[in-house]
């Protein structure tokens, strides 16, 4: 373990030498990253101007629905940056230098790049998380924000391995290069509660595809009571999704042998 983290240590060092070469890129993807944030409030503000609730959903639960799903999409990519880059990896051969290290493959391809960019990105999800608690009338206490934060944890594993999945399969898919806006449908469902949808769907999103676990479920974690079932839900599907990924990883090893195979 000490050795992991020694490890990712030079990762972090070497990501903000990359982002400190090219400030003025760092400070535009932190101002990308806040206008489109500011950008979904303005929506949510256009829609409830002209009604109180949404399939049950009031704008200040609407509000912490939206930072929730923006805090687990940008920590995954502050943290997991690195995963986009291996169809191009599988691609140029770089790949077969990362599986000859002595580092497990997919820690390297997980964690090789922290972006730096996404943490202003974090803070403002959090201002607009407070926001959105001042609004709901909500009053959570201790157990809920507990809840919360657990369920926020789960989700960002699950939306982790979603997209590690998605992106393992260029080494299957060779020539597919947009992977990663599989992920990014995903992504965009999440955003909107589930209870929008019809009942079939609600429980498609909830037992089979686990969108309604990334942001509907931890939110309600605020505006009702803490669901500690739902809390055990949401930790069975990230401990599944990775168990899950690790073996499709493990196995998609086991068939890549090098770029000119």
């Amino acid at each position: 373990m000490g050795r992991y983290l020694q490890i990712y240590r030079h990762f972090i060092a070497s990501s903000l030498v990359r982002e400190l070469e090219f400030r003025a890129n760092f400070v535009a993807k932190i101002a990308q990253a806040l206008v489109w944030l500011g950008f979904s409030a303005l929506v949510l503000i256009v829609i409830y101007s002209n009604t109180d609730s949404v399939a049950g959903w009031n704008q200040g639960a609407a509000f912490i629905l939206t930072s929730t799903s923006f805090l687990m999409y940008h920590l995954v990519m502050a943290f997991c940056f690195s995963l986009v880059e291996i169809p191009e990896m599988v691609r140029k051969g770089t790949l077969d230098f990362v599986v000859t290290k002595p580092v497990d493959s997919q820690f390297w391809v997980s964690l090789r790049r922290f972006n730096f960019d996404q943490i202003g990105a974090c803070l403002g999800g959090v201002a607009m998380l407070g926001l959105g608690v001042f609004q709901s009338g909500a009053q959570p206490g201790p157990l809920n924000w507990l809840a919360y934060l657990i369920m926020l944890a789960c989700a960002t594993i699950t939306y982790y391995c979603i997209q590690f999945f998605l992106m393992t399969l260029g080494i299957w898919f060779v020539r597919v290069d947009n992977l990663w806006v599989l992920g990014e449908t995903i992504m965009a469902v999440a955003r909107y509660p589930n209870d929008i949808y019809s009942v079939g769907l609600q429980r498609f999103f909830t037992f089979v595809l686990p969108v309604a676990f990334l942001a509907t479920i931890p939110t309600r974690q605020l505006v009702q009571a803490p669901h500690w079932d739902w809390v055990l839900g949401g930790f069975a599907w990230a401990f599944g999704s990775f168990t899950a990924s690790r073996l499709f990883w493990l196995r998609s090893m086991r068939s890549y042998s090098s770029a000119s195979s």
